[in-house]
């Protein structure tokens, strides 16, 4: 097959696939409008969230076979369209997996030890151990949303830290820690979100649904920015309803998620930025060097299942 690269992936992709005799071309510096002029040449793509392929996108693609999104999520792919078409639609969730339960990890407990302010306040020359005591995570419960390859990671991760696990996926059953939303309402410390982004689960997480629980709790989110009304959270953070939040992610991200859109004047934006209570990073829970040569190597093994 002729198969076009979008964006950059891990090398050890294109190498495999042109051992197996696939002709492979990039396209990392060309636009939508200049990559839908010479698509129909091509019967597989590779790419990460450059753009949205849609269905005119797809329309143009006469002779698509497969797209690989080398990502966990498929929201800026109209699936439904291109399965229509016969087109092949894979993702690489099962690659970052790991990477991102580490990272919802390493953000609650930054939070709960108060590292960050702690960090900046020894580099500034003050020596702080009251006002950064710090608290356990232990003994929490623990909300996970969504128990897919990302939330069933993270519940396998955290189960060792004594915590109770609660889980909520409205489309599997029988699966470990199940729970009613209800119950989850009425219990949980830690709320933490593993969701795709969909109209469903956009905003999902907004001022009817945090009010719903009973205790005052911390968020996770290394989902999708959008699963999050940011004014909502801001609220909630000024309430104290929500006690602290870790964001890997922003509604405010552009669509290819490498830079926040021109709006850092942005009133919600600037408060979090500023919170001592909120952790932040940059869409980066997934992205680790380990998790980048497998999402290779799973693309490559999807690919050679259909297409050996």
């Amino acid at each position: 097959m002729k198969i076009l690269f979008i964006d950059i992936v891990h090398p050890l992709l294109k190498k495999e696939l042109e051992k197996n005799n696939h002709e492979c071309e990039t396209a990392f510096d060309l636009s939508k409008l200049q990559i839908e002029t010479i698509i129909e040449k091509y019967n597989g793509i590779i790419i990460r969230s450059k753009f949205i392929i849609d269905e005119n996108f797809i329309k143009k693609a006469k002779n698509l076979k497969f797209i690989a999104r080398a990502g966990s999520g498929l929201e800026n792919i109209d699936v439904d369209f291109a399965k229509k078409q016969r087109i092949k639609c894979y993702n690489a969730s099962e690659g970052n997996r790991q990477a991102v339960a580490e990272h919802a990890l390493g953000m609650i407990l930054s939070l709960f030890n108060n590292l960050r302010q702690a960090d900046t306040e020894i580099r500034s020359g003050y020596w702080n151990r009251e006002s950064n005591r710090g608290t356990e995570l232990s003994g929490k419960t623990v909300a996970i949303i969504g128990y897919g390859n990302n939330g069933s990671a993270f519940s396998r991760l955290i189960e060792g830290f004594g915590v109770n696990i609660l889980t909520y996926d409205k489309y599997l059953v029988d699966y470990p820690f199940e729970s009613s939303m209800k119950y989850i309402f009425d219990n949980a410390d830690i709320l933490s979100i593993h969701t795709p982004l969909t109209k469903e689960t956009s905003h999902l997480i907004n001022n009817k649904y945090i009010n719903n629980f009973k205790k005052n709790i911390y968020l996770i989110n290394t989902a999708r920015g959008k699963c999050v009304n940011t004014e909502h959270l801001v609220k909630s953070l000024k309430s104290g309803k929500i006690q602290g939040a870790c964001l890997d992610v922003l509604e405010y991200e552009n669509i290819s998620f490498e830079n926040l859109k021109k709006n850092r004047k942005e009133k919600n934006l600037q408060y979090l930025t500023n919170c001592s209570k909120v952790i932040l990073s940059p869409h980066i829970a997934g992205w680790t060097h380990e998790s980048n040569i497998k999402i290779a190597k799973i693309l490559f093994q999807k690919i050679s299942n259909d297409f050996s």
